[in-house]
């Protein structure tokens, strides 16, 4: 049965809340710091990451990942990846904690949220050992918005004027992501994901 397209409505952006990350980062709570070199911005971090308490500050970061205004979203998405480069076996225990803002973030609808979003995810599935497979039994939370948007073939490079205007093709994206999930997700990830997109087709079996 070939399903409908997505109702218009689908796809348009929710209004944003005020974020948890905002509120931290206003009082002064994070170590950090806007720091400039040749490559452009980055994080200064006044503490070692390694050293950093991941259940506490990992699900902060992952609720700015809705924050859409500079300086909170550029300070949300390179602190989740300096994080996730540093975590080693702290990420995993974090898996819980992080679901509810992935879904968040991806429930804005807001192609440039939702596409970095994905590159985090990416990231994260592969930051440390099992951590793709603890996202398995998560995917009927964040799975919903990737069949709303995976055939939807926009690049919306032209909307935003950050570094990272390359890879912004958010149905790209979701199938790369799909793919990471069933190649990092065990034995059961195939399934999960089939139940959940229908028109996925393995990326291991073919």
């Amino acid at each position: 049965m070939v399903q409908p397209p997505p109702d218009a409505g689908a796809f348009k952006p929710r209004i944003l809340k005020t974020t948890a990350f905002r509120r931290f980062y206003e009082r002064g709570d994070f170590p950090i710091a806007l720091e400039f070199d040749t490559k452009g911005n980055k994080i200064a971090w006044k503490i070692e990451i390694e050293k950093m308490d991941y259940h506490h500050f990992l699900p902060l970061f992952f609720e700015g990942l809705r924050e859409n205004q500079h300086p909170y979203e550029f300070f949300a998405r390179q602190g989740i990846h300096d994080m996730l480069e540093h975590g080693g076996n702290k990420i995993l225990p974090c898996i819980p904690q992080l679901i509810i803002p992935i879904k968040e973030a991806l429930n804005t609808r807001s192609l440039p949220i939702v596409c970095t979003t994905l590159k985090v995810l990416q990231h994260l599935v592969v930051s440390a050992e099992l951590v793709g497979e603890a996202l398995v039994p998560y995917y009927r939370q964040i799975l919903p918005i990737f069949n709303i948007f995976k055939n939807k073939n926009l690049n919306i490079g032209d909307e935003i004027d950050y570094s990272q205007q390359k890879r912004m093709n958010v149905g790209d994206l979701i199938q790369e992501t799909l793919e990471l999930f069933e190649r990092h997700g065990g034995e059961d990830a195939f399934i999960n994901i089939k139940y959940m997109i229908p028109t996925y087709e393995s990326c291991l079996m073919n």
